[in-house]
């Protein structure tokens, strides 16, 4: 995929998506997941997790805050649910800087809710529901340096 396109797919097709999304020569390591509830990001991270062969299973780290997954190459990812922060500070207390900033990918969902501590540049990725099972994704690069 290329920055600032977007693409209508049925969830039975997000393995392929995920392919796409990780052949995109993207050289962000922090990507941005913004939707509704039951849009679909979890569902498009585990499909990104099993493209780069995650080892341990991958869920949504709702209560948790922050999952660390490993792959069969020995990259570790971060994946990260804001959804139930009520102050943006609850995240310095895990963190999160540390984490943005260690050179591995961070997948990050309700990303709103920490915005003021997001890094300047990042990969956006928004899912939009268009039905039962179908979905459009949108995908840009946000620089605010």
């Amino acid at each position: 995929m290329d920055l600032e396109s977007s693409l209508s797919f049925d969830l039975s097709e997000i393995e392929e998506v995920a392919k796409r999304l990780l052949q995109g020569g993207f050289d962000e390591k922090i990507w941005v997941f913004e939707g509704e509830m039951g849009a679909g990001k979890t569902t498009l991270i585990k499909a990104l997790a099993k493209t780069l062969e995650v080892i341990s299973p991958v869920s949504s780290p709702t209560f948790g805050i922050v999952n660390e997954y490993d792959s069969k190459a020995g990259e570790s990812i971060y994946h990260f649910d804001f959804y139930r922060i009520t102050d943006p500070e609850e995240a310095l207390d895990i963190g999160i800087e540390e984490y943005f900033y260690s050179g591995n990918r961070c997948w990050i969902e309700w990303a709103g809710k920490i915005a003021e501590y997001l890094p300047a540049q990042f990969l956006q990725i928004t899912l939009k529901m268009e039905g039962p099972t179908s979905r459009n994704l949108t995908i840009s690069r946000v620089n605010d340096e």
